[in-house]
């Protein structure tokens, strides 16, 4: 194999390992709240089994409050009275075709659970929870650990 063609062959692979980095929802994003600009926290999407996760890493914590916990989850609900940090509040979604869906998200400041489905746009999270024809989108941006 000439040098060139070892030059071209791992300038291919390099570029399609970037390319594949910024095509994954994969990784930590700073979730930033739709209705005041604020980042809220850092949630970290990973994958289990076949299916999409997401957990609360870091918070950003509101003036008087230091470690929160989940005082308006379903009581029913396990993460109920849970810290909030390290909360799992993105469960089973699974592909469908550009977009990760069929699983929940939990807003653990309401305590309520959603439908949700996050996809990739221009290299922001884009996620969705909503409940019959109602929804909210939050534009989450790339965030490093």
């Amino acid at each position: 194999m000439s040098v060139r063609t070892f030059t071209t062959s791992l300038f291919c692979f390099v570029l399609m390992q970037y390319a594949s980095a910024q095509t994954s929802i994969l990784g930590t994003w700073k979730s930033i709240d739709d209705k005041t600009g604020e980042a809220k926290s850092i949630v970290e999407i990973y994958e289990r089994g076949s299916k999409i996760y997401g957990k609360i890493i870091k918070i950003f914590p509101q003036k008087g409050v230091t470690d929160p916990i989940c005082t308006k989850c379903p009581k029913n609900d396990p993460r109920f009275n849970k810290k909030i940090l390290g909360m799992e509040i993105i469960k089973e979604l699974t592909p469908d075709g550009d977009e990760f869906e069929g699983g929940d998200i939990l807003d653990p400041e309401v305590g309520k659970i959603y439908n949700c489905k996050l996809w990739l746009e221009g290299g922001q999270l884009k996620v969705r929870g909503y409940l019959g024809p109602f929804y909210r989108t939050q534009t989450w941006e790339k965030a490093n650990p």
